[in-house]
């Protein structure tokens, strides 16, 4: 096979030949290192390499250039190879414009001019991009192909699955020519009944007409049968508190799972920018810290399960054996539960009956380009929401941002706070609710009652980021939760003479064992946890201490 591409454009000859040095002696055995001096003459190149079919691994472009600057150029080269890397060379006085081309390019990096010794500010950087590369599932997109109606909760929910899942796919509506012609082919459609829809056909040919996410995760080759059925430790849940768990079970030498029911990252992985997570200072999306921690886990070894759901949890003898709704079991000497959080319903009367058809909870980003133009509403007033309110502004004409309190202070990050205010299609509904919902097969009106009373507008997107709820009713009477469901830990336990005495307290300093010896808890699923991404990883990583403690005493 032809080595895959590296491309490097800079319009400074010396800068340009100095680059393709450095390339070529790192990466020359196993890249081919393809240089341009301007950007029209990069994008011909692009072009001519896709029309040979060669694959471009990742792409380095000087933001300062004459005919088009480095993020216009990274923008058109991405339509034809959205999976290479993309890096911006820049100068200090740039910086600014490189983390504004972060939300327009989706930049994976940029670097500082000038790099000297590449060994130290050059190669560490490509080499965790070209890592990223390899490890990215790259099959084009319409290699997969969904087939569903506008307002379906069922295609919407396939959608929304293998969008958080990073599985790529073609979307078509089930009444355009080209999606009306693939279900007459699949054979489901004809006469004059309706089509059976959503109906995915995956790059063989293989047809899967309304497909269980079960069903739908098998097909698009993501793991959700066990290696074995014992093993050191399980992870309940894949969101920040499970994926920092399982990465560090598994790098500390411990067999592994991560069982989750949906997607990877969880509520924290719907965000369209997490800005205040340590060591990403030009932020990061949800979806993306998902995707690398994912990556992290799987490379020390562990395993992930998705779409799997956890219906049970029992203690025999030396073993925590954790029941699946299918029927099926596994079993090991620790559990870690890490369920995080759901968003709460809004109790708004008829709402309940357009869930993925105009109503959607979080941040439901698959919808986004659909809301071009349109007017949306948002409600909720913690972080969540404020993302979702900032990144949904670049989609619809107005975003309505629906508070129940008199403000945002209490609840809202500052920096949030202060986007939102700069951000002129953005309006804060304060003291008002959603009271009432309205529509013929989608969302159509919604009603708010405000300071002035009660008036209905039209509204075809709500999105709701409101309250918690712990996903933890599985449970049962096996670990002791507050009345919320929340998992109780450490000294918020109740007296047990079955337990020694201070068992939690005397084995377990950061608080975080439950009523059950063995088993954990971490992240926002626990009682009186900091509800936020750093401290949900960081309490995984301190749960795999715990269970290394544990480990050695049994």
């Amino acid at each position: 096979m032809d080595k895959p591409v590296i491309m490097t454009v800079d319009d400074d000859p010396g800068v340009s030949r100095s680059v393709a040095r450095d390339l070529r002696r790192r990466y020359g055995h196993s890249y081919r290192i393809v240089r341009a001096d301007t950007a029209v003459q990069g994008i011909e190149s692009v072009r001519e390499l896709r029309l040979r079919g060669d694959d471009v691994a990742a792409i380095l472009a000087d933001y300062r250039m004459p005919q088009m600057n480095g993020v216009e150029f990274l923008e058109q080269a991405m339509d034809l190879y959205p999976y290479a890397r993309r890096v911006l060379l820049t100068a200090y006085a740039d910086t600014e414009a490189a983390i504004q081309a972060i939300n327009v390019v989706d930049l994976d990096h940029y670097l500082l001019k000038p790099w000297d010794p590449p060994e130290e500010k050059f190669y560490p950087v490509l080499d965790a991009q070209l890592d990223a590369w390899q490890r990215t599932d790259r099959r084009e997109s319409d290699e997969l192909r969904v087939v569903g109606a506008r307002w379906s909760a069922p295609s919407y929910e396939v959608r929304d699955f293998l969008s958080r899942n990073q599985v790529p796919y073609r979307w078509m509506l089930d009444d355009s020519p080209e999606g009306a012609e693939l279900l007459a082919a699949a054979g489901e459609k004809g006469g004059t009944g309706p089509a059976r829809v959503p109906l995915v056909v995956t790059g063989d040919g293989a047809k899967l007409t309304a497909p269980n996410l079960s069903e739908l995760a098998q097909a698009v080759g993501l793991s959700t049968a066990p290696a074995t059925d014992f093993y050191d430790l399980i992870v309940i849940g894949g969101g920040p508190g499970g994926l920092g768990a399982a990465v560090y079970g598994a790098s500390e030498g411990l067999r592994t799972v991560m069982v989750e029911q949906h997607a990877s990252g969880g509520q924290a992985g719907q965000s369209s920018r997490i800005e205040n997570y340590l060591g990403f200072p030009d932020g990061v999306s949800g979806a993306q810290l998902a995707d690398r921690a994912r990556r992290q886990a799987l490379k020390f070894g562990a395993e992930l399960l998705t779409a799997r759901t956890v219906t049970s949890l029992e203690v025999k003898g030396q073993a925590r054996v954790v029941g699946f709704a299918d029927g099926g079991s596994i079993a090991a000497h620790t559990v870690i539960l890490a369920t995080g959080v759901s968003y709460r319903r809004l109790n708004a009367p008829g709402l309940d009956e357009f869930i993925g058809s105009g109503c959607y909870y979080g941040a439901a980003m698959t919808e986004a380009p659909e809301c071009s133009n349109r007017e949306v509403y948002i409600v909720g007033a913690a972080n969540s929401a404020g993302q979702g309110a900032v990144y949904l502004s670049g989609y619809a004409s107005r975003v309505y941002l629906v508070v129940r309190g008199d403000g945002l202070e209490r609840t809202m990050s500052h920096y949030l706070i202060e986007q939102i205010s700069q951000i002129p299609n953005i309006e804060v509904l304060t003291e008002t609710e959603v009271v009432g919902a309205e529509g013929e097969g989608h969302l159509e009106r919604i009603t708010l009652k405000g300071p002035d009373g009660e008036r209905t507008v039209g509204a075809e997107w709500l999105f709701v980021f409101i309250g918690a709820e712990p996903f933890t009713d599985w449970l049962g009477e096996t670990v002791e939760r507050d009345a919320r469901g929340f998992v109780l830990t450490g000294p918020d336990l109740t007296a047990d003479e079955n337990r020694p005495r201070n068992w939690p307290l005397r084995r377990d300093p950061y608080h975080l064992e439950t009523n059950v010896p063995g088993v954990f808890a971490a992240g926002d699923v626990r009682a009186d946890s900091i509800k936020r991404v750093a401290s949900a990883v960081g309490e995984g990583a301190m749960a795999v201490a715990l269970v290394h403690r544990y480990l050695e005493k049994t």
